[in-house]
Formats: structure tokens, sequence, C-alpha cells
């Protein structure tokens, strides 16, 4: 593989849900070839990415298809979003040609199981950040002087960096196991691919949030990575569902 191709799937609406429920556009044709009217948001690198993989209804259910990046009557604009390094764009489709992607109707199928190994490799993504707002937070606490001491000998501060390293450790063994479950395919990947995802989005973005606030003035400015840290913590909370979506789906698998 050169890398030279960018692909990206194109599954949310407008509406911002990411279950299969929530996937209302059409395609019509027949054998492989078929047409796609409607709109996608949230798509990740969906401005420049070559190759965007569709969701849409056919007379069969959900189906997977396969589109140029350059094809005729695709719109994609980039959207304005509050975490700049995670780029995402809108894309509309009118008329526009794809591409069937393995068995008509039977996408649905295949869609959720990505979205759990999204799911996964999303919070093992947050666990690492959230293991690096807490070293940056500890290292401050040890640094910065305040009334002759370190801020981290006081109290408030220790209770803060406390309770981060509880979350993170937490969020590590809950990535971890999805991991594990991800990389056996074994029938716990659908309930620890939500568990994983509601817990390591709290951990992530309340430890962010508490990094800036360790940091006090300087970690409210933009010289200071930190912010960037926060507004990645935002996006990965929202992006394949936030907490709420994925506790709701969680007490559905495991029957509740």
């Amino acid at each position: 593989a050169s890398g030279a191709t960018i692909a990206t799937l194109a599954t949310t609406e407008p509406s911002g849900r990411w279950d299969e429920a929530g996937i209302t556009i059409e395609a019509k044709g027949s054998g492989s070839d078929f047409t796609i009217s409607g709109a996608k948001s949230f798509v990740l690198d969906g401005h420049t990415a070559n190759l965007i993989i569709v969701s849409a209804r056919t007379a069969k259910g959900v189906s997977l298809f396969a589109v140029e990046g350059n094809a005729k009557g695709l719109t994609r604009t980039a959207l304005s979003t509050m975490d700049q390094t995670r780029k995402q764009a809108k894309l509309e489709f009118k008329d526009t040609p794809a591409k069937l992607i393995g068995t008509e109707g039977k996408g649905g199928e295949v869609l959720t199981q990505v979205m759990d190994l999204a799911a996964v490799a999303l919070a093992a993504e947050q666990v690492g950040g959230a293991q690096k707002v807490l070293e940056m937070a500890v290292q401050y606490a040890k640094d910065r002087i305040q009334f002759g001491r370190p801020i981290g000998s006081f109290q408030a501060i220790k209770h803060k960096c406390a309770d981060m390293l509880l979350e993170v450790e937490s969020s590590k063994s809950a990535a971890y196991y999805g991991m594990w479950c991800a990389a056996e395919m074994n029938e716990e990947l659908p309930s620890v691919a939500s568990l994983a995802k509601a817990y390591c989005s709290e951990a992530y973005f309340h430890a962010a949030a508490e990094n800036i606030q360790i940091h006090g003035g300087i970690g409210f400015t933009w010289e200071h990575p930190a912010h960037l840290y926060f507004k990645r913590a935002k996006s990965s909370e929202l992006i394949f569902g936030d907490p709420t979506y994925h506790r709701e789906l969680l007490a559905t698998r495991i029957g509740i």
C-alpha cells in the first residue's frame, strides 16, 4: 500500500444519530451500480478523502457504497469545529454514482460491527490523551511555586491529581479489555465497546478540564497546549456517540 488514498466513512446525517435508525438517505439502482441522494454530516476528513464509504437505504435495507471523492453530484463542505486538529465535513449527494459494497441490505450488520471497533479504537486514543494531560498536570504541580512551596503540596491540587489518576487507570482497564475483545472478536465486543467509549470519554474530558484548572492562567492561553487536549477530548466525547448514547446502548445490549 502506498498510502496515496484517503478513505473515510460517511454514515451520520444532520440528525446527529450514530445508529442504523439515523440512516435515511436513499440509493437507487440495481446490480452494483447505484446513485445516492441526500446529505451526510460530521464526516472525518470528508473534504479531502479520495474514497468515501457511504451508508444508504435501498429497497432491501441499509447498504454500503463506495463513492469517489471527485464523483459527479457530490458537494463537500468543510465544517467549523471546536477541535481543529480533527477535520470534519458535510457531504451532499445529488444523484451521485456509487458502487455497492458487499450484499445489498446487509450493510447495517457490517456497520454496527465497524462502529464497535471504532469505539474501542477511539477509547484507546482517549486513554492516551488522558494519561498525557495527567502527566502535564502533575509536572506543573511540582514545578509551580506559590507561597514558597510547590502548588502540588496543597490539598486541593492533590485531590484533583488523585481523582485524575483514578479515572485514567480505570479507563485503561476498560480500553484494554475492549481491545482484547476486538482482537478476539468475541461476543462481548458490542457491550464492552459501549462501556469503554462511555467511560473513557468522560475520563478524558474531565482530565483535560482539570489540567487547565491546575495550570491556572497559563492553561487558558493559546500559547499553552492544554487547550488542544481539551478540544480533542470534547470532540472525542461526541464522535461515534456520546456517553449517554453508549450507556443506553450498553443497557440494551445486556438486556436491561
